[in-house]
Formats: C-alpha cells, sequence, structure tokens
C-alpha cells in the first residue's frame, strides 16, 4: 500500500475522533507530571522554609489550575474543532490575538517545551548509562555567548533521536500514540505513589547536617513575595492542563469529554504533587531541602536516604519515565494548533494537510520536530522559554475573560461550575502574576513580549496569500 499521501487525499483526509476519556485524563495528567515535581521543593523550601507553606503553595497553585480548568471546560463547549485554546481565542477576539497564542506556542512555547523535555530525558539518560560525547573537541566553538551547538552533543544527539522517534510514532495515528501514552503515564503514576508510600513508611529520623539551623518562616511582605514565587515553581509544575484542548478534534465526544478529562487529570496531579512534597519533608527537614544546590534533585536525594544507591537509580528511571511521557503528550499536542492556524490560512499551508491513511496532521508534526530540533541544538530554549514566563498567563487571563464575554453574549449557554466568581478570581491572578513579573524580571518581560510581537509580519504575510 502506498502511504504517501497525495493531491487531494491529503486535502480532504479529516482527522478521526478515536480518543477515548480515560485516554483524556492520562494525557492531561501525563503532560503535566513531568521533572518539575522531583525538583521544584528546593527553590520552594529556600523562598519559604516552612513545611506548611509550601504545602500551601502546592495547593493554591492546585486550586488556581482547577479553577482554570472549570473555565476551559465552559469554553470547550462553544466548538468541536481542534485547536483549542487557539480556536477559543479566535471565535471571541478574532485571527490576530490568536495567532499572536499559536505563533507564540510554535515559536518558543511548545517547541522549546519539546526540546526542554527531550533534553532532560537525555539528561536522564545519562546519569545512568553515561553517553559518549564524539564533538567534546569543539564543544566550546560557539555563536556568541550564548549558543553552543557542539556542547553536551551525546545528551543532544540522544535527545534529537527521542524527537524524532515520538514523532514518527504520532505520525502513524493519534491513537498508537494515545496508547503510548496510558502506558507510559500508568507507569510514572505507580512510580510516584511507591515513593510516596516508601516516603510515609520511613520510620528514621529526619536527617539534618551539621551546623544547619531551621530559618524562620517569612512575615509579613516577605511571606507574600516568598509565597508568590513558591506558587510559581508549583504552576511550572501544573503547567501543560490545557494542551488536551488542543487535540479536541480527536477526542470522542469531546464537549463532555474535554472539560471531564481537564478536571480528572488535574485532580490526578494535583493529590500526587501535594501527598509527594508531603513525604519529602517527612524524610528530609525544609532546613535541609533548602541547602540542596540547584544540581541537586531533591527526590533522587530523598530516595537515596530511604533507599541508597538503588533509590537514586529508581529516581532516575522515574524521571526518565515522566520526562517521556510528558514529551509524548507534547508531541500529540501541540502540532494540532499549527494544524488549526493553517486550516485558517495563517500558518504555512502544507501543516493544514491530513495523511489519508494515519489521519494524522503529519505536516504540522514535522515542522514541529524540526523547530524542536533546531532549539534543542542550539541550547537556547531554557533561555528562550524564561523569556515567556509571563505569556501563557497573559493569554490565560484573555480567555478567561473571553467566557464572560461569550456568556454575556449568550454564546455559552451551559453551566460554568464557579462563574462568575472563579473567571474574575482567575483574571485577578493572571494580572497580579503578570505585573510581580515585568517588576522582578523587566528586561526579560520586554523581551518577551517582543518574541511574542514578533510574529506580527508573519501574521501580515500569510493574509496577504490569501
Amino acid at each position: 500500500m502506498n502511504n504517501k499521501p497525495t493531491g487531494d487525499h491529503a486535502e480532504t483526509a479529516q482527522l478521526k475522533q478515536v480518543l477515548s476519556l480515560p485516554t483524556g485524563i492520562l494525557l492531561v495528567a501525563g503532560i503535566m507530571i513531568g521533572s518539575g515535581v522531583f525538583k521544584k521543593i528546593v527553590p520552594m523550601s529556600q523562598a519559604l522554609h516552612s513545611e506548611t507553606y509550601i504545602l500551601l503553595a502546592w495547593i493554591i497553585g492546585g486550586v488556581i489550575t482547577m479553577f482554570g480548568a472549570f473555565t476551559y471546560a465552559g469554553l470547550a463547549t462553544m466548538t468541536t474543532q481542534t485547536g483549542g485554546v487557539y480556536e477559543y481565542l479566535r471565535l471571541i477576539y478574532g485571527d490576530f490575538i490568536a495567532f499572536l497564542f499559536g505563533w507564540t506556542i510554535f515559536t518558543i512555547v511548545g517547541s522549546g517545551a519539546v526540546a526542554a523535555l527531550s533534553f532532560v530525558f537525555a539528561q536522564s539518560v545519562n546519569t545512568l548509562l553515561p553517553l559518549p560525547e564524539f564533538l567534546s573537541s569543539i564543544k566550546n566553538m560557539g555563536i556568541g555567548d550564548s549558543i553552543f551547538p557542539f556542547a553536551d552533543s551525546g545528551i543532544k544527539m540522544l535527545a534529537v533521536l527521542t524527537i524524532i522517534a515520538l514523532t514518527w510514532v504520532n505520525y502513524k495515528g493519534v491513537n498508537k500514540a494515545g496508547v503510548l501514552n496510558n502506558i507510559v503515564t500508568s507507569a510514572k503514576i505507580l512510580g510516584i505513589l511507591l515513593l510516596i508510600i516508601a516516603g510515609f513508611l520511613y520510620s528514621g529520623h529526619p536527617v539534618v547536617a551539621k551546623g544547619t539551623e531551621a530559618v524562620e518562616a517569612p512575615h509579613g511582605a516577605s511571606l507574600y513575595s516568598g509565597l508568590f514565587g513558591a506558587m510559581l515553581s508549583a504552576l511550572w509544575a501544573y503547567d501543560g492542563w490545557a494542551n488536551i484542548t488542543f487535540v479536541t478534534g480527536e477526542i470522542k465526544n469531546p464537549k463532555r469529554n474535554i472539560p471531564l478529562a481537564i478536571v480528572g487529570g488535574v485532580g490526578i496531579a494535583m493529590t500526587l504533587y501535594v501527598l509527594l512534597n508531603y513525604a519529602y519533608m517527612k524524610v528530609l527537614p525544609v532546613s535541609q531541602l533548602a541547602l540542596l544546590g540547584s544540581n541537586k534533585i531533591a527526590a533522587a536525594e530523598i530516595a537515596g536516604i530511604i533507599m541508597g544507591k538503588t533509590g537514586t537509580i529508581i529516581i532516575a528511571i522515574l524521571i526518565m519515565t515522566c520526562t517521556f511521557g510528558a514529551l509524548n503528550g507534547c508531541i500529540i499536542s501541540y502540532p494540532r494548533v499549527y494544524f488549526r492556524m493553517a486550516q485558517e490560512k495563517v500558518f504555512f499551508k502544507k501543516a493544514a494537510l491530513v495523511h489519508p491513511v494515519f489521519r494524522t496532521p503529519h505536516i504540522a508534526l514535522l515542522y514541529s520536530a524540526v523547530w524542536s530540533i533546531i532549539l534543542v541544538c542550539s541550547g537556547t530554549f531554557d533561555q528562550i522559554t524564561n523569556l515567556v514566563i509571563f505569556a501563557s498567563y497573559a493569554f490565560f487571563a484573555l480567555a478567561t475573560a473571553g467566557l464572560i464575554r461569550m456568556k454575556i453574549k449568550g454564546v455559552i449557554k451551559s453551566k460554568v461550575i464557579g462563574y462568575p466568581v472563579i473567571p474574575v478570581i482567575i483574571i485577578l491572578f493572571c494580572i497580579a502574576l503578570t505585573i510581580n513579573t515585568i517588576i522582578t524580571q523587566p528586561l526579560a518581560s520586554v523581551l518577551g513580549l517582543l518574541l511574542i510581537l514578533s510574529g506580527a509580519p508573519f501574521y501580515w504575510y500569510f493574509k496577504k496569500r490569501i
């Protein structure tokens, strides 16, 4: 059989609604549960110095995320088109705002997430099985002071190969990618549950280094600042829950199952995050966690205390599994945004093609893979994504305001949990987070905004071709 899409067949083929509710729930949980929950306890301990406040930060972050789930559940009733948040913004505000969102996803957020997750996965493999640095002789050759494409060549090569392999699985069918997601996500949930149980059953005394003194928890303005910073760490770990909306066109009964998948996936992640962080602090006190260096993974330290060297190896495998699963989820979801943009003629037109045999947006998948691989090789994905830390929450605020607008206009007729109180809380939270980011990171915020607006010339280019 010739599987190559040709002519009208590639243009008339449609995406298939094949993903079930359980797969949707595991896709949400799978994308959310990456590497953040294993290491974010360290900066949170440094900011708050209090078990209670750390758990509160995780709970507040989870509640805000769940509020977002309720909001997007309302927006999801507007359409069964694939593209999710891009499509919501397009229906509410028109093509330009939606394009800036999609362009930010393609150039920075989505591709940066794929690059970062593939790199962390390869790093995890490297801790267990050192990878050869076959370009070590030219590793210091670079462009300027920040781009060194030949550094960490072994890790980068494995990251690139992983992106290619998972893109191929997704190319061959979203159902196959969904099955892989279910297997990997189930495995990592089981692994995290075992780590939680091990922490709860730990009978030794908390390990305290000599000379370590408990630091008093912050008060007043410093508490606000510390709690806000810790919540940013938590929200980073919760990120990805809205990606399920990008595959709306391939979810069975999407108006019912998208909201349920978001709420179910967020609920699973929130429960695991709170319990796991409590288990961390049961084994190692906050004062000791705060002293761990930035190159230390808290979960590995905890597992090492409980199970010795075996525990460290188990955590490395668990992080590999989590990042691999989250990477697969991102490769499933982000290209659907580019596919929908191309359908609306504001992206490279071939990205709108659907494979006539596999029923996947195969060209959009390839565009995504190529740009993500470029980011991996450049080594700039962390710097780029850090520049737009506020971008997703700015668009989140716009989408939430859009929910209120569509409810007032009568476009959204279904009941939305917590409306209008929860949407207002989300908007105020997003405004506060954005202002705080601009104040604390002014240069990065300006550069991030310029990166987002860099899409404007491309928008006019795409529109001019119509």
